[in-house]
């Protein structure tokens, strides 16, 4: 698996109107070397890795409430 995408983007500390002026897209364009396909490489595989995670939070959370 592809190492998890990180993004370097700090609003702690900033005032509200330089928070709301963070691009997201081109944050992750930036974190990926300025490459736009290799972006969208990185977010399917995370929304993949995400959705397999709750797959699998959403098994275990059955089983538990069905033996309370």
């Amino acid at each position: 698996m592809p190492e998890q995408l990180a993004l370097n983007i700090s609003v702690e500390g900033c005032p509200p109107e330089t928070a709301q002026e963070v691009d997201l897209v081109e944050s992750v364009i930036n974190a990926c070397g300025g490459d736009p396909r290799a972006a969208v490489r990185e977010l399917l595989a995370d929304a993949d890795f995400l959705r397999d995670q709750l797959h699998i939070a959403s098994c275990l959370l059955s089983k538990g409430i069905g033996r309370v």
